[in-house]
């Protein structure tokens, strides 16, 4: 078992390379969509707010990955080991699902693909 102080340091430096994969899995295909043509507004109105809250998530995932990854520790070293265990997990999952939404809406749109 690891101390507290290690798993710290152990999710800080984990935390800042979940966040760079993360801006590049975002960044690359959201690149990829804008280059081809594609914009949010050509979605229906439910595939449109369906692509906002996938954002909404997404972006969320992405802020608690970097909030893991900061090396400021906001109180002591056994609460931010808390703090810093559950924000790490909580990234992984608001990212893939957020992930997931904002694909499904732009799959589910109108000529979005092969332009």
């Amino acid at each position: 078992m690891t101390s507290g102080e290690e798993e710290v340091k152990r999710i800080i430096f984990s935390g800042t390379i979940w966040f760079g994969a993360s801006i590049i899995a975002v960044a690359v295909p959201f690149a990829g969509l804008l280059i081809s043509g594609w914009r949010p507004t050509e979605l229906p109105a439910g595939l449109a707010v369906l692509w906002w809250i996938g954002c909404a998530v997404l972006a969320l995932g992405v802020f608690c990955f970097a909030w893991s990854g900061c090396p400021v520790l906001e109180v002591d070293v056994p609460t931010s080991d808390r703090n810093k265990v559950i924000t790490i997990r909580s990234a992984v999952v608001l990212f893939l699902i957020g992930s997931a939404v904002v694909f499904l809406a732009v799959l589910l749109g109108p000529g979005s693909v092969g332009r």
